[in-house]
């Protein structure tokens, strides 16, 4: 009874730090992994059925056995733009002003659970909430000269609540299929002057926080296919979310926002005793949501934001390759490593839009430790996980060279980079 109610205290407190979750960008806007195990991996891990509760492979939950995950991460994203060009001051453009300005709220506090009850020896369900990943800037400086904001930037919060069966097939094989809900939050600051661009200006900017909820799947399998090989496959549907309504004229589809899907495909191989490679090959779909993938050049073309074929970022589809081992042959102690290198969503011809979501990151680096405590099967996690800089430079398409614009040349006259590093340290629990 004292550890039931324990157990169910470490869930309520965990539950209560959602209420703080902010958002983050790492492949795109999803995290490099889920719960501290994985992300000690760099995310690899989809055929290491060891870090699956965590919004995992769902047929991986059939070996886990009876446990409880709890994690609490400290995210440190560091974001800035920089303008280069005087603006031409010509009538109709959109100059911005010169310089280097880096967004606030750089730490975040990132918390996960998960639980995984097995229903016989070949059957398991299990339940996760997690905060995936999301946009987030806050510049202190009205960016894009909105007069009613000293303010510019974005906050897209995401939550999930997964609920997972997974059945052994035989006793090397097993599959798994999640039912996903989803919770979004958004806000937008300092967008005003974009009013004039949207089908409804009215709900462009400066009106608080929206919400949104939506439903999706995922399928995943898992199979041992020698005594030290084995292979996992994963498909997320698309999470279909309702609009943000508030800002439907602001995203594509009048305020659509729906979370893309992606597939994943991974090894792991016991290399000698207790040494273990594991690798992913993952892709995410971001140019099937409108919002997100429609390039901002459509604003040029007559759709005007928030259009049913509006505007968006730009994103393109991604695939992101990760690398992980992990080490048990050291007493009661697990050590991991891993490498994670994807594509970057954002390219040159979008870099102005994306001052608001500067998701450029594509090479990071992460390490981890698993130690045993007290009882047999409880055991402390850590794992750290750095992205390196990266930046993209491109042209401000609303602004042009007032010389070469008399001549009838468009030239674009102000050059716009974001770039973006990261830090996390995550510390977790199992038992």
């Amino acid at each position: 009874m004292k550890n039931l109610k324990i157990k169910k205290a470490l869930f309520l407190i965990t539950a209560g730090l959602f209420f703080s979750v902010q958002s983050m960008a790492t492949d795109g806007y999803f995290s490099t992994g889920y719960g501290t195990i994985n992300k000690g991996l760099a995310g690899a891990g989809i055929a290491f059925y060891q870090g699956s509760l965590i919004n995992g492979n769902p047929a991986g939950a059939a070996f886990l056995g009876d446990k409880y995950q709890l994690g609490v991460g400290l995210f440190n994203p560091n974001r800035q733009y920089t303008i280069t060009g005087n603006p031409s001051g010509m009538e109709g453009t959109f100059g911005l002003t010169p310089g280097t300005v880096e967004s606030d709220s750089k730490y975040f506090v990132i918390p996960s659970l998960g639980a995984n009850w097995m229903l016989s020896e070949k059957s398991a369900i299990s339940a996760a909430l997690f905060g995936n990943g999301g946009m987030n800037t806050n510049y202190p400086t009205a960016t894009f000269h909105d007069p009613g904001s000293t303010t510019t930037g974005v906050n897209l919060i995401q939550m999930f609540g997964n609920i997972s069966f997974s059945q052994k097939l035989g006793d090397k094989h097993s599959i798994g299929i999640t039912g996903v809900l989803a919770y979004q939050s958004f806000e937008a600051e300092g967008l005003s002057l974009f009013a004039g661009y949207s089908l409804n200006p009215s709900s462009v900017s400066n009106n608080g926080t929206d919400a949104a909820f939506g439903y999706g799947f995922k399928i995943g399998y898992l199979g041992q296919l020698t005594d030290n090989f084995s292979i996992g496959v994963m498909y997320q549907s698309k999470v279909f979310m309702s609009e943000f309504d508030d800002y439907s004229g602001l995203f594509a589809e009048q305020g659509g926002f729906d979370i893309p899907s992606s597939w994943t495909v991974g090894f792991s191989w016991e290399l000698i005793e207790d040494l273990t490679l594991i690798g992913d090959v993952k892709s995410i779909m971001y140019n099937d949501i409108k919002s997100i993938g429609n390039p901002f050049s459509k604003l040029m073309d007559g759709q005007p934001l928030g259009a049913d074929d509006g505007p968006g970022f730009g994103w393109e589809d991604i695939m992101v390759y990760k690398v992980g081992i992990n080490y048990a042959g050291v007493d009661t102690w697990e050590f991991r490593g891993g490498v994670s290198i994807g594509d970057n969503p954002v390219q040159e011809s979008e870099v102005l839009f994306n001052i608001l979501a500067p998701g450029v990151i594509q090479n990071q680096v992460s390490l981890g430790l698993s130690k045993e405590v007290g009882k047999k099967g409880n055991q402390f996690h850590v794992a750290m996980n750095y992205a390196f800089n990266n930046s993209v430079k491109g042209y401000n398409p609303l602004d042009f060279d007032a010389a070469q614009a008399m001549q009838g040349n468009m030239v674009p006259n102000q050059t716009v980079e974001i770039e973006m590093n990261q830090f996390e340290l995550e510390l977790g629990f199992s038992f």
